[in-house]
């Protein structure tokens, strides 16, 4: 036991002293693929990759999706970055369900859609608008399965299909997740998780609004013009998360949780978190992302305190939930998610 812990925790160190590349912050496209969808985890700060368990862990670590009993459905609402008196940036939509199969196996799936409303298009004639409008719209759609290997080790993969879209302009491919949970202790109250995500092919925008008219051969005739974007690569990362149940008594249970997360085109986050749970069905839960100071000022405005609740009730054999998160940022005045949970 305590020979296990020693070395998760010198895992734990050494990844936290040679990851991250602060040297190329702001160099990543397809952003949409760090925002948490989910109510829940997102409580937490996303300080429980190792101890996330059902739909919500195919953001956070697939592996802990091979917890899922049966069937588990999950909607989810997020206000976006409020600017107050009931504005944000955008709202989250995300809905996901996941299904057990056969004896160990799970398979999922996960829908997220980011929208920012109409916005008034404008040229270089008419800076005012008055043309009509578009609808930027964000999306990924991920296909998860999980299983477990033995009663200690778990693990799943996901692949996802992401998509971005303005009126004349596009971009869109593939990325994959990978994730393993293992559990030990007594009473499995210690639990490591590592999780790769958003590993993928260098994307392009492509459409008609990289493409304008000219005139050649001095003003001779006009031809169409297409312009090449530069790739970009997806801001993919690994977690190395640690918890442990310090009071796993039947009526009252606290969770401590830790995660580091070495981003390549950002700084490192280390996230801290606990949750505490009467009988599982009221949970409170709280957390915090820290980002290290640098040279750099700030790389992310995803950190700070954040908190959230549950409360579950069972009718029967399916249990409902609702869920509540907020998450600081800076710019803005934070972000609110609301959830439900349907486990059959």
């Amino acid at each position: 036991m305590k020979k296990n812990i020693l070395i998760l925790f010198v895992c734990f160190v050494y990844f936290s002293a040679f990851g991250g590349n602060e040297q190329r912050v702001g160099q990543a496209g397809g952003t949409q693929l760090l925002i948490n969808p989910w109510a829940r985890s997102s409580g937490w700060g996303l300080s429980n990759s190792a101890s996330i368990r059902g739909l919500e862990a195919q953001f956070a670590n697939v592996a802990g999706l091979a917890f899922t009993n049966s069937t588990e459905l999950v909607l989810s609402r997020t206000n976006w970055l409020s600017s107050g008196g009931g504005m944000s940036v955008g709202n989250i939509n995300s809905f996901g369900f996941s299904q057990k199969v056969g004896e160990s196996g799970v398979l999922a799936m996960g829908i997220m859609t980011l929208n920012f409303g109409d916005i008034d298009i404008t040229t270089v004639d008419l800076p005012e608008g008055g043309i009509g409008s578009f609808s930027p719209s964000f999306s990924n759609i991920g296909i998860s399965y999980a299983k477990e290997f033995s009663n200690s080790i778990y693990g799943g993969f996901t692949l996802r299909v992401i998509s971005e879209r303005i009126s004349n302009v596009s971009s869109g491919g593939m990325a994959f997740d990978a994730g393993i949970q293992y559990v030990t202790g007594d009473n499995d109250r210690v639990k490591f998780g590592v999780a790769l995500r958003n590993v993928g092919p260098r994307l392009m925008f492509k459409g008609d609004g990289l493409s304008f008219r000219g005139w050649v051969n001095n003003d001779d005739y006009t031809m169409t013009l297409e312009q090449r974007s530069e790739g970009y690569e997806l801001p993919s990362l690994l977690n190395i998360g640690l918890s442990y149940d310090i009071l796993p008594a039947q009526f009252h249970r606290i969770t401590t949780a830790a995660t580091f997360t070495s981003n390549a085109f950002q700084k490192d986050l280390y996230r801290f978190g606990f949750e505490y749970s009467f009988r599982d069905m009221f949970m409170f839960r709280s957390g915090y992302v820290l980002e290290p100071e640098s040279s750099l000022d700030n790389s992310t405005f995803l950190k700070g305190p954040t908190a959230g609740f549950t409360i579950e009730v069972p009718l029967g054999g399916t249990k409902f939930g609702l869920d509540y998160s907020y998450r600081h940022s800076d710019p803005f005045q934070g972000s609110h998610s609301f959830g439900l949970r349907i486990d059959l």
